[in-house]
């Protein structure tokens, strides 16, 4: 049995990863933004273990997440699922001073990577739209650019997977990937989207678990479990390093 944390686990993709390890005997954690977001976490995953509380719009609550789950730990698996996506009409800074969309889906899982022990197993949520990301390093959170919001959320789903690349390369006794959920049906893919949402948690379930050497290997971008190449700049190691000195300057954290 394996003990593992899941950000973002309230509805979606987060609940069925939680549902999916459960039920195979697992001791899940969930997460939710606040209190009722936990409870309701809790009560579309039963026979999860318990939820941590705390909204990743903020420095405040990312901490509060990251010292909730570290009591519950130590985690055999990490799935970073949390994110927001890109429909945001306008250009939205949080009460930290930074744009909505970076900071949730950058932001948080970087400021809980360095918060929390690296697990044995770490999984990151990114989107096929990251081949879309463009690689603005002296324009991160849209200051200089006229606001697009899919394109916020295409360049934060490339951060996240340059960050999940660069914590696979310091850490080399762990399998960390990045992981494309496919177009799924829930409230952020929207009606319109193709693949059920049991088929958008189950290669995340898959790394979690299983001892198959396709699953412990590391420092890949997955779909449906097989390796894909990733936008070019997650590749480019001046770029990931980059991306992790501006993480490093706004939290005051550093990466281990």
């Amino acid at each position: 049995m394996a003990r593992i944390f899941i950000t973002g686990s309230s509805q979606g993709i987060g609940t069925e990863c939680g549902r999916q390890l459960a039920a195979l005997g697992h001791e899940v954690v969930l997460h939710g933004r606040d209190d009722a977001k936990s409870a309701a976490a809790l009560t579309a995953v039963p026979d999860a273990a318990a939820a941590v509380s705390g909204d990743l719009a903020s420095f405040a609550g990312t901490r509060a997440v990251a010292e909730q789950a570290n009591g519950l730990g130590p985690f055999d698996a990490v799935i970073h699922n949390a994110g927001i996506g890109g429909g945001v009409p306008e250009r939205t800074v949080t009460e930290d001073g930074l744009e909505l969309i970076f900071q949730v889906n950058a932001v948080a899982p970087y400021m809980l990577t360095c918060l929390m022990p690296v697990a044995p197993r770490m999984i990151y949520l990114t989107s096929g739209l990251e081949e879309r990301g463009r690689w603005h390093p002296d324009d991160l959170q849209w200051t200089r650019r006229a606001w697009n919001g899919m394109q916020a959320y295409s360049d934060s789903k490339l951060h996240v997977s340059m960050l999940s690349f660069e914590l696979a390369e310091r850490h080399p006794e762990a399998a960390i990937n990045v992981v494309d959920p496919g177009w799924i049906q829930t409230r952020m893919g929207g009606p319109e989207a193709w693949d059920p949402v049991d088929l958008g948690a189950e290669t995340q379930v898959w790394l979690a678990t299983s001892e198959l050497e396709a699953a412990t290997a590391s420092g890949r971008y997955l779909k449906r479990r097989g390796t894909l190449a990733p936008n070019p700049t997650v590749l480019d190691g001046h770029a990931r390093r980059e991306l992790i000195t501006e993480l490093e300057r706004l939290t005051g954290l550093t990466l281990p």
